[in-house]
Protein backbone atom coordinates (compact mmCIF):
# COMPACT_ATOMS: atom_id res chain seq x y z
CA UNK A 1 0.00 0.00 0.00
CA UNK A 2 1.29 3.18 -0.90
CA UNK A 3 0.72 6.59 0.46
CA UNK A 4 0.29 9.91 -1.59
CA UNK A 5 0.10 13.02 1.02
CA UNK A 6 0.29 15.51 -1.92
CA UNK A 7 -3.85 15.70 -0.63
CA UNK A 8 -2.40 16.81 2.16
CA UNK A 9 -0.42 19.78 0.46
CA UNK A 10 -3.39 20.88 -1.09
CA UNK A 11 -5.54 20.95 1.85
CA UNK A 12 -3.28 22.29 4.15
CA UNK A 13 -4.71 25.73 5.07
CA UNK A 14 -8.46 24.43 5.45
CA UNK A 15 -7.27 21.76 7.55
CA UNK A 16 -5.72 24.43 9.77
CA UNK A 17 -7.76 27.35 9.61
CA UNK A 18 -11.12 26.54 7.18
CA UNK A 19 -12.55 29.71 5.42
CA UNK A 20 -11.33 32.06 7.97
CA UNK A 21 -11.02 34.57 5.59
CA UNK A 22 -14.68 34.47 4.80
CA UNK A 23 -15.22 35.28 8.26
CA UNK A 24 -15.58 31.25 8.37
CA UNK A 25 -13.24 29.65 11.10
CA UNK A 26 -12.39 25.83 10.79
CA UNK A 27 -10.25 23.07 10.92
CA UNK A 28 -7.32 23.52 14.07
CA UNK A 29 -8.33 26.74 14.47
CA UNK A 30 -12.08 26.52 15.02
CA UNK A 31 -11.35 23.67 17.25
CA UNK A 32 -9.07 25.83 19.85
CA UNK A 33 -11.41 28.31 20.02
CA UNK A 34 -14.31 25.81 20.82
CA UNK A 35 -12.19 24.27 23.32
CA UNK A 36 -10.65 27.65 24.91
CA UNK A 37 -14.20 28.87 24.76
CA UNK A 38 -15.75 25.94 26.52
CA UNK A 39 -13.08 25.68 28.62
CA UNK A 40 -13.77 28.99 30.13
CA UNK A 41 -17.38 29.05 30.63
CA UNK A 42 -17.45 25.74 32.22
CA UNK A 43 -13.97 26.83 34.91
CA UNK A 44 -16.33 29.80 35.78
CA UNK A 45 -19.43 27.49 35.97
CA UNK A 46 -17.59 24.75 38.14
CA UNK A 47 -16.06 27.27 40.07
CA UNK A 48 -19.28 28.99 41.10
CA UNK A 49 -21.36 25.86 41.92
CA UNK A 50 -18.15 24.08 43.95
CA UNK A 51 -18.63 27.87 46.09
CA UNK A 52 -22.00 27.58 46.75
CA UNK A 53 -21.65 23.76 47.59
CA UNK A 54 -18.82 24.61 50.01
CA UNK A 55 -20.39 27.74 51.43
CA UNK A 56 -24.36 26.30 52.09
CA UNK A 57 -24.07 22.58 52.19
CA UNK A 58 -27.55 20.46 52.66
CA UNK A 59 -30.14 21.03 50.49
CA UNK A 60 -28.02 23.11 47.88
CA UNK A 61 -24.82 20.66 47.97
CA UNK A 62 -27.34 17.92 47.09
CA UNK A 63 -29.36 19.60 44.30
CA UNK A 64 -25.81 20.45 42.83
CA UNK A 65 -24.35 16.42 42.95
CA UNK A 66 -27.42 15.32 41.60
CA UNK A 67 -27.59 17.45 38.85
CA UNK A 68 -23.56 17.00 38.04
CA UNK A 69 -24.40 13.19 38.34
CA UNK A 70 -27.19 13.52 36.04
CA UNK A 71 -25.33 15.33 33.35
CA UNK A 72 -21.93 13.04 33.89
CA UNK A 73 -24.56 10.11 33.21
CA UNK A 74 -25.34 11.44 29.75
CA UNK A 75 -23.47 10.58 26.89
CA UNK A 76 -21.69 14.10 25.56
CA UNK A 77 -23.54 13.51 22.00
CA UNK A 78 -26.82 13.77 23.22
CA UNK A 79 -26.28 17.18 25.32
CA UNK A 80 -24.86 18.56 22.16
CA UNK A 81 -27.77 16.77 19.86
CA UNK A 82 -30.28 18.28 22.65
CA UNK A 83 -28.66 21.83 22.68
CA UNK A 84 -28.66 22.04 19.01
CA UNK A 85 -32.24 21.38 18.78
CA UNK A 86 -33.71 22.68 21.57
CA UNK A 87 -31.84 26.27 21.81
CA UNK A 88 -33.33 27.80 18.40
CA UNK A 89 -36.98 26.91 20.09
CA UNK A 90 -35.78 28.46 23.45
CA UNK A 91 -34.94 32.16 22.23
CA UNK A 92 -36.65 31.90 19.00
CA UNK A 93 -34.26 32.09 16.35
CA UNK A 94 -31.40 29.65 14.76
CA UNK A 95 -27.89 30.08 16.58
CA UNK A 96 -24.38 29.36 15.17
CA UNK A 97 -23.99 25.53 15.72
CA UNK A 98 -20.31 26.17 16.86
CA UNK A 99 -21.61 28.26 20.13
CA UNK A 100 -24.56 25.25 20.65
CA UNK A 101 -21.49 22.78 20.50
CA UNK A 102 -19.25 25.08 23.56
CA UNK A 103 -22.00 25.65 25.66
CA UNK A 104 -22.87 21.81 25.83
CA UNK A 105 -19.31 20.92 26.27
CA UNK A 106 -19.30 23.82 28.89
CA UNK A 107 -22.09 22.34 30.49
CA UNK A 108 -20.52 18.79 30.49
CA UNK A 109 -17.55 19.68 31.45
CA UNK A 110 -18.74 22.12 34.17
CA UNK A 111 -19.82 19.12 36.83
CA UNK A 112 -16.41 17.60 36.58
CA UNK A 113 -14.87 21.24 37.45
CA UNK A 114 -17.11 21.08 40.73
CA UNK A 115 -15.84 18.09 41.97
CA UNK A 116 -12.62 18.56 41.32
CA UNK A 117 -12.61 22.32 43.04
CA UNK A 118 -14.64 21.42 45.53
CA UNK A 119 -12.12 18.40 46.69
CA UNK A 120 -9.26 20.92 45.91
CA UNK A 121 -10.80 23.19 48.80
CA UNK A 122 -12.07 20.57 51.06
CA UNK A 123 -8.44 18.86 51.40
CA UNK A 124 -7.29 22.05 52.95
CA UNK A 125 -6.59 22.31 56.61
CA UNK A 126 -9.66 23.18 58.29
CA UNK A 127 -7.23 25.76 60.53
CA UNK A 128 -7.69 27.70 57.34
CA UNK A 129 -10.81 28.31 57.41
CA UNK A 130 -10.50 28.77 61.46
CA UNK A 131 -7.71 31.42 60.82
CA UNK A 132 -10.37 33.45 58.24
CA UNK A 133 -13.26 33.56 60.98
CA UNK A 134 -10.63 34.68 63.70
CA UNK A 135 -9.98 37.45 61.69
CA UNK A 136 -13.42 38.09 60.77
CA UNK A 137 -13.79 37.49 57.19
CA UNK A 138 -17.12 36.18 56.09
CA UNK A 139 -17.40 32.80 54.58
CA UNK A 140 -17.28 34.40 51.29
CA UNK A 141 -13.71 35.95 51.82
CA UNK A 142 -12.67 33.16 53.29
CA UNK A 143 -13.25 31.01 49.89
CA UNK A 144 -12.06 34.04 47.67
CA UNK A 145 -8.89 35.44 49.49
CA UNK A 146 -7.77 32.20 51.91
CA UNK A 147 -8.80 28.76 50.21
CA UNK A 148 -9.28 29.41 46.65
CA UNK A 149 -6.10 30.93 46.18
CA UNK A 150 -4.05 28.05 47.86
CA UNK A 151 -6.53 25.35 46.28
CA UNK A 152 -5.76 27.01 42.92
CA UNK A 153 -1.89 25.34 42.24
CA UNK A 154 -2.68 21.98 43.07
CA UNK A 155 -6.04 21.92 41.27
CA UNK A 156 -4.07 23.82 38.08
CA UNK A 157 -2.88 20.09 36.47
CA UNK A 158 -6.66 18.62 36.70
CA UNK A 159 -8.11 21.33 34.99
CA UNK A 160 -5.59 20.90 32.07
CA UNK A 161 -6.49 17.59 32.21
CA UNK A 162 -10.16 18.84 31.34
CA UNK A 163 -8.86 20.81 28.64
CA UNK A 164 -7.43 18.05 26.79
CA UNK A 165 -10.54 16.02 27.37
CA UNK A 166 -12.29 19.03 25.97
CA UNK A 167 -10.30 19.29 22.78
CA UNK A 168 -10.36 15.71 21.95
CA UNK A 169 -14.42 16.19 22.62
CA UNK A 170 -14.91 19.11 20.06
CA UNK A 171 -14.90 16.57 17.09
CA UNK A 172 -18.16 15.38 18.10
CA UNK A 173 -19.09 18.31 16.44
CA UNK A 174 -19.17 16.85 13.51
CA UNK A 175 -22.53 15.22 13.86
CA UNK A 176 -24.65 18.88 13.97
CA UNK A 177 -22.06 19.84 10.48
CA UNK A 178 -19.80 22.26 12.68
CA UNK A 179 -16.26 22.65 10.71
CA UNK A 180 -13.93 21.80 13.07
CA UNK A 181 -10.88 19.80 12.41
CA UNK A 182 -13.08 16.20 12.19
CA UNK A 183 -15.51 18.05 10.39
CA UNK A 184 -13.39 19.26 7.73
CA UNK A 185 -11.19 15.99 7.82
CA UNK A 186 -14.41 14.11 6.55
CA UNK A 187 -15.05 16.73 4.03
CA UNK A 188 -12.02 16.89 2.35
CA UNK A 189 -11.89 12.51 2.64
CA UNK A 190 -15.86 13.50 0.96
CA UNK A 191 -14.17 15.86 -1.92
CA UNK A 192 -11.24 13.18 -2.92
CA UNK A 193 -12.75 9.75 -1.67
CA UNK A 194 -9.47 8.04 -2.64
CA UNK A 195 -7.35 9.46 0.05
CA UNK A 196 -8.63 8.55 4.09
CA UNK A 197 -5.66 6.84 5.29
CA UNK A 198 -3.67 9.92 4.38
CA UNK A 199 -6.35 12.57 6.07
CA UNK A 200 -7.29 10.78 9.32
CA UNK A 201 -3.70 9.93 10.16
CA UNK A 202 -2.66 13.60 9.56
CA UNK A 203 -6.08 14.24 12.01
CA UNK A 204 -4.90 12.38 14.52
CA UNK A 205 -1.20 13.23 14.50
CA UNK A 206 -2.51 16.89 15.17
CA UNK A 207 -5.06 16.08 17.50
CA UNK A 208 -2.26 14.01 19.59
CA UNK A 209 0.40 16.64 19.44
CA UNK A 210 -2.35 19.38 20.70
CA UNK A 211 -3.03 17.44 23.52
CA UNK A 212 0.56 16.22 23.90
CA UNK A 213 1.41 19.95 24.38
CA UNK A 214 -0.93 20.77 26.81
CA UNK A 215 -0.28 16.93 28.86
CA UNK A 216 3.90 18.48 29.01
CA UNK A 217 2.75 21.98 30.21
CA UNK A 218 1.30 20.30 32.88
CA UNK A 219 3.70 17.77 33.47
CA UNK A 220 6.45 20.76 33.83
CA UNK A 221 3.54 22.76 36.33
CA UNK A 222 3.76 19.22 38.67
CA UNK A 223 7.18 19.32 38.32
CA UNK A 224 7.99 22.97 39.10
CA UNK A 225 5.74 22.19 42.10
CA UNK A 226 7.32 19.17 43.80
CA UNK A 227 11.08 21.38 43.45
CA UNK A 228 9.45 24.65 44.95
CA UNK A 229 7.77 21.97 47.50
CA UNK A 230 11.18 19.90 48.60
Amino acid sequence: MEFDYSVLHDNFTYLLWGRVADGEPGGVLLTLIMAISAGAIALALGVGMAALAWRFGGWTRRVLFVWAEFIRGIPLIFVIFWLYFLLPVVFGSSMPGALTVILALAWFTSAAVMHSTLAGIESLPTGQSEAGTASGFSQWQILRILLLPQAWPNLLPSYLGLLIALLKDTSLAFIVNVPELTTVAGQVNNRVQIYPAEIFLFIGLIYYLLCATLAAVAGRWVGRRRAVSS
